[in-house]
């Protein structure tokens, strides 16, 4: 694992504590636990024992339990919970586990002693006598090392060097390197350094980056009218025209007062109904029975809901203690005229067109929809409501990706079921890149099968067929004719949708004003074993939900065939398992994305 992914779900700052044995490392902790206490920090320490050992003795009730076959011994008294498990390894314990299993709802920081050879946040320690290398040298992760008086350290070093015996300095470090820290915000992508060659297939954030540099964002503005505005791009910032709300008001049925701490009742001396208002002023001693919504009347300044107010003839008392100013909303209170009120590059849905409404617009300056041209290859495709034909079967991508495109808010250009020919594919591409900003075909991409696609495309423009280190739709072709994109995803239904959400669905949403759009990614606790690999993304389509705890939780559809497309309707996520990942077992955190942006 990679630091990212050793540290992805830690909600506080971890540093290790790096020594070769005799070096001092628990002699400094035991100094410096208190200091940093008395510094005003909870720590939480996680230390690596390397031979077999036992937090109780013989004949206690907690090691008599646990040696009868308990995995886990939690003991408690009002003082102290001492919880221990059992759990065989083949190596070292897991260090992600093991940050898991502290409440770091109660710490401040972590510190770990030992696990010196993991990507971790380190702080080194060095004694000369001991004889023992630096580790800083092969080591990028070590953030500062302390050292004694007899240390020679190189010239050309660039960390940050302390006294060993130096408490309080490094102390100090600590308490900076805490408040330097951030959340790991990983994602499970792999690798997007697109200058790394040693790869022999792309990580799927590599593939995303290649194709995000070669999208050019629409730059036609347009205007359309508030009710067909939906899944439309702002292409300009909206500032609000009024105040909203428009007048202060009273935030619910009642009576608007000028509050007097001397005053055991009011004279009620008018009532007002949203849409009216008061003319006169409010007196001393006086009430206006109002409504939610109403403008408040000159000289009040408070509104006390109904259901604490006894009404006798014109007067009114109230139960309780009043505040000055409660249940009364402020004009302007949401937004204030010539505010902001939503950005460019905003995508518009039913919160935002309410909004916009409330502003009295209704006309609004967006980007054009990107035309999508889309068709289906191959004498073995059937158009669906056509007799199928022996050995054929019915085109199904095709319309799969016109449903995701058109829930994008992209102008579709069916092209329909293509001759398998290259004088068809020829002209279909021609014609496409004439009237579309983008192609999508599916089928027919792995570098053996694209017979017509790839001299086609070579002759009409430029393509690259990619391996993609991902399960499903391990093949992807991408290229260009002229500014015209082309996608060719792979055939199977799943591969399809998949490759779809991780590759065409960004550059679309960049290409529709969207530039820094990000799928969404939840963590979510596996209810069972999944299948994976070293070396490639799994996407597995999964069901999350919420358990009694309400947590969030998540298990497979079953059979995660590339051909199982039902697979897509029976869930509502896919489950994506980073490359680096060698198993998951029930319990373990996995990343899960959800269906909802396009399916």
């Amino acid at each position: 694992m990679n630091v990212d992914q050793i540290l992805a779900d830690c909600q506080v700052p971890v540093l290790g504590i790096c020594a070769y044995s005799g070096t001092g490392k628990t002699t400094l902790l035991k100094k410096l636990i208190p200091e940093l206490n008395r510094r005003g920090k909870r720590l939480a320490v996680v230390k690596h024992a390397h031979h077999n050992f036992d937090v109780d003795v013989p004949g206690k009730d907690s090691y008599e339990l646990r040696k009868c076959g308990a995995e886990q011994m939690l003991v408690a008294s009002h003082v102290r919970r001492c919880l221990m498990a059992e759990r065989m390894t083949d190596g070292d314990p897991d260090l992600k586990e093991l940050l898991g299993m502290i409440d770091q709802t109660r710490v401040d920081m972590i510190l770990v002693e030992g696990f010196k050879k993991l990507p971790l946040p380190k702080l080194e320690l060095h004694r000369a006598e001991v004889g023992k290398p630096f580790v800083f040298t092969h080591d990028d992760a070590i953030e500062a090392i302390a050292v004694d008086a007899d240390t020679q350290l190189p010239e050309d070093i660039e960390l940050p060097v302390m006294d060993i015996n130096d408490l309080n300095g490094i102390a100090d470090f600590i308490e900076q390197f805490a408040a330097d820290w951030k959340p790991v915000g990983y994602a499970p992508l792999g690798s997007c350094g697109c200058d790394d060659m040693t790869r022999k297939q792309l990580s799927v954030a590599q593939g995303i980056a290649r194709i995000l540099k070669e999208v050019k964002p629409v730059t036609e503005a347009e205007t359309a009218p508030l009710m067909e505005s939906q899944n439309r791009v702002l292409s300009q910032d909206i500032h609000s025209p009024i105040n909203v709300p428009q007048h202060t008001n009273s935030a619910m049925d009642g009576y608007a007062i000028a509050l007097d701490d001397n005053c055991d009742s009011y004279k009620v001396v008018a009532q007002v109904m949203a849409g009216y208002h008061y003319d006169g002023t409010l007196k001393a001693g006086e009430a206006v029975k109002i409504m939610t919504g109403a403008p408040l009347p000159a000289g009040a300044d408070t509104v006390v809901m109904r259901e604490l107010a006894t009404e006798d003839n014109d007067q009114v008392q109230f139960e309780g203690t009043i505040e000055l100013g409660q249940n009364v909303r402020q004009a302007g209170e949401d937004i204030a005229t010539g505010a902001l009120a939503i950005h460019s590059g905003k995508r518009i849905g039913a919160a935002e067109q309410g909004l916009l409404a409330s502003l009295g617009l209704n006309q609004l300056p967006v980007w054009r929809k990107p035309k999508v041209a889309v068709f289906s290859t191959g004498d073995e495709v059937c158009q669906p409501g056509e007799p199928l034909k022996p050995n054929c079967i019915f085109d199904s991508n095709r319309f799969t990706v016109q449903g995701m495109l058109q829930k994008l808010g992209c102008e579709v250009i069916d092209l329909g079921i293509l001759e398998d020919t290259e004088e068809a594919m020829a002209t279909a591409l021609e014609k496409a890149a004439a009237q579309a900003d983008v192609v999508i075909t599916s089928g027919g991409v792995s570098v053996g099968d694209a017979d017509f696609i790839k001299p086609v495309m070579e002759r009409l423009g430029s393509i690259d067929f990619w391996r993609i280190s991902m399960r499903p739709g391990r093949p992807l072709a991408f290229g260009k004719i002229g500014d015209t994109l082309l996608f060719g995803l792979p055939g199977n239904p799943v591969a399809v949708m998949v490759s779809f959400m991780q590759f065409v669905q960004p550059a679309l949403r960049k290409m529709m004003g969207e530039p820094n759009w990000k799928p969404q990614m939840f963590r979510a606790t596996a209810t069972e074993s999944m299948l994976t690999r070293v070396g490639r993304t799994e996407f597995q389509r999964g069901i999350m939900k919420l358990n009694a705890l309400g947590e969030l939780e998540v298990a497979t559809t079953g059979y995660q065939g590339s051909g199982v497309l039902s697979s897509m309707v029976l869930g509502n996520c896919l489950i994506v398992i980073d490359e680096c990942q060698a198993e998951v077992n029930p319990g373990d955190k996995v990343w899960v994305q959800p269906f909802a942006d396009l399916l």
